[in-house]
């Protein structure tokens, strides 16, 4: 259905049922670093995991199994302001000490601006990672911000003492645990304690940053989860065969002293260095144990929402800018291609609309999100999204014709025309570009269902496909079957042509892989 005609058909749907008056509030609830496994409702997460109120938000509402949203914190908000891959987002770049960073907002928008033209207000609570300018005044009516690229010095305070800008003003030193003050602040919007101007649709982008490391909990969940034990995965350690270079050889966990994992950290001439004192198992723990204040906060502003009468025109997203590995692979990171690195929970529920406790099995993504928003808002798009909107599915989870595979591009924090050019060479300045001053190079990957293609942007290297439902774990590299090959060309192709729709450019440079067996 063309966009135009959706958008009039779901305002007639919005009449119907009585809300051509006020249209639908939009929550928009996302944490950092925050892995599908950590959220007790997932297949795959620990099962001594508990998030009583994430679980609660999926049975009265839509899960999203496989869900990716982008690759690491900037370009995954970067999307979310844009509608558009990394590569797509012209102008931002990185500048100055990091996370510094900057962008021309004539020439890369941020969509909340047309939400405020079309009658929304527009809030924006927590992390801010995309440019010292918040666009306070210009997209956003209310702000209440840690801005970590204006305040490098700052940057690290993930969770106590942050540099906090309220509205564009001077930013202000402040106390308390990160989790629990954006909650508050939330909170006091939502009753419209502070910010919220009563009679107009809102939509809050409601920004945790946890868990990212350091990864601390809130003192009173420190004492949780005893007694857990976490299972090696399978490629801890490597070798791993069949995998690209980077990823066969990464060697982020070592054997600890009693035999468990514990993170390496750096080589010297005699040997690798460990911290003697964190294994996986403590490292896990404290994760699960920072997700805690996470599920609380969206437990207190979900009430709040009922009790302020908004409950039933609020649609609620919940999802993260990406997840993190713990061991898998090899990695303590996030950037690879695989699952565990990099794929999020994501959650929506809009009861009056939606159905309620439903999977939806379909891969989406990250660009996905925002032609959704606008449809359900009825708002027509502003310029071409790179993303579909995502309404077939909710409408209808399970049945829904849904065919679109999901792209995903790494393209370290090169941005829009920066990206047009896979970086090559050994000089130092390509190498730093390519591997963005880590271990993980470019790569792009397709998901089709259950399988997924991944091809790293490093010449002579393997291309890899998986299937997700017989080997969710990624351990085993079909396109190394030579059974496989015409699939792998099949995928290969629709990654370029997937690229070529959404304008990338680079990929008139993309590197020679390796041959396929025969």
């Amino acid at each position: 259905m063309h966009r135009s005609l959706l958008a009039l058909f779901l305002f007639s749907v919005f009449t119907s049922t009585g809300f051509a008056s006020e249209r639908p509030n939009i929550l928009f609830i996302y944490t950092d670093d925050h892995s599908y496994r950590a959220v007790s409702c997932y297949e795959g997460s620990y099962d001594w995991v508990e998030t009583p109120n994430m679980d609660a938000l999926a049975e009265n509402g839509v899960r999203f199994a496989h869900a990716t949203i982008g690759t690491w914190c900037m370009p995954s908000r970067a999307t979310l302001l844009t509608g558009h891959h990394s590569y797509g987002v012209e102008s931002m770049r990185m500048e100055g000490a990091y996370p510094g960073s900057t962008y021309d907002p004539e020439r890369c928008r941020f969509w909340p601006s047309v939400f405020r033209e079309n009658g929304y207000q527009t809030a924006q609570i927590g992390k801010w990672h995309t440019g010292t300018d918040t666009g306070y005044g210009r997209d956003w009516d209310y702000q209440i911000v840690w801005n970590r690229p204006r305040y490098p010095k700052n940057s690290g305070a993930y969770y106590y003492d942050q540099l906090i800008e309220k509205n564009g003003g001077d930013a202000v030193m402040t106390k308390g645990y990160s989790t629990d003050n954006y909650t508050q602040w939330a909170v006091d919007y939502i009753n419209g304690n502070e910010g919220r101007e009563e009679g107009k649709p809102w939509y809050l982008w409601l920004c945790y940053g946890g868990v990212h490391g350091p990864f601390t909990p809130a003192h009173r969940h420190l004492n949780d989860y005893e007694g857990v034990s976490v299972e090696d995965p399978a490629d801890i350690y490597p070798p791993r065969s069949g995998k690209p270079t980077y990823s066969r050889t990464v060697e982020q966990w070592v054997e600890g002293p009693v035999g468990e994992p514990v993170l390496a950290r750096g080589k010297s001439k005699g040997g690798i260095k460990t911290d003697g004192r964190k294994t996986l198992t403590d490292w896990v723990r404290q994760v699960n144990q920072a997700v805690k204040s996470l599920d609380e906060g969206m437990g207190r502003v979900m009430e709040a929402l009922k009790e302020s009468g908004q409950l039933d025109n609020t649609l609620v997203v919940f999802t993260s800018d990406q997840g993190f590995a713990w061991g898998q692979h090899g990695f303590q990171v996030k950037k690879a291609p695989y699952d565990a690195n990099i794929r999020s929970p994501m959650i929506v529920s809009f009861p009056e609309r939606f159905p309620q406790g439903e999977v939806c099995r379909h891969p989406v993504g990250g660009v996905d999100i925002v032609p959704t928003l606008f449809d359900v808002a009825c708002i027509d798009l502003p310029w071409e999204m790179h993303g579909d909107s995502l309404l077939p599915l909710l409408e209808d989870p399970t049945e829904a014709k849904w065919d679109n595979p999901v792209l995903t591009a790494f393209t370290g924090d090169s941005y829009g025309s920066a990206a047009n050019v896979v970086p090559v060479g050994d000089d130092p300045d390509s190498v730093a570009k390519l591997y963005m001053r880590g271990a993980v190079p470019w790569w792009v990957s397709l998901v089709e269902g259950n399988l997924k293609y991944i091809r790293t942007l490093v010449p002579d290297e393997p291309e890899e496909l998986y299937n997700l439902s017989d080997d969710p774990d990624e351990l085993v590299n079909l396109a190394q079957e030579p059974k496989h090959s015409k699939t792998v060309i099949r995928l290969r192709e629709a990654t370029i042509a997937e690229l070529r729709r959404t304008g990338a450019k680079m990929v008139e440079t993309l590197p020679e892989v390796a041959e396929l067996p025969q």
